[in-house]
């Protein structure tokens, strides 16, 4: 018996999301202020199509709007410049990107790449026929 609660104890603590690196969002308490303003920001700005949590579902005004979660922060913000700069033209997006300032940008990208995602490896899953 002893044995069972070390070993629930010691599961709990190695996949807590807190060890794990995360953070329950919805709770501004748990937030930095980095993140609080990307949070913010993004859902005044970007989330009309890319979504609050980078998942662009309605597609926005394209079938074409790409999901952005998890997405390299260091990426994220190189793209938005780019687009406020117009090195990337795009009408919507070099529009929303100089509406940004660069604090925005930093703030957007580090909400967006601390979004964590689940990649499904289909070569790494395991399917049992039952066919008879």
């Amino acid at each position: 018996m002893k044995l069972i609660k070390i070993t629930l104890l010691t599961s709990y603590f190695i996949f807590s999301p807190v060890l794990a690196g995360e953070i329950d969002a919805s709770n501004e308490a748990n937030l930095s202020d980095s993140l609080k303003a990307g949070k913010l920001k993004a859902a005044q700005i970007c989330s009309a199509c890319h979504g609050l949590n980078g998942t662009a579902a309605s597609g926005g005004n394209s079938p074409l709007v790409p999901n952005i979660s998890g997405q390299s922060k260091d990426y994220l913000v190189v793209k938005l410049k780019e687009y406020k700069t117009n090195k990337i033209e795009h009408p919507q997006m070099s529009m929303i990107a100089q509406m940004l300032t660069d604090e925005d940008i930093e703030n957007v990208s580090i909400w967006y790449s601390s979004i964590k995602v689940k990649v499904f490896d289909p070569e790494k899953v395991l399917v049992i026929n039952t066919l008879d």
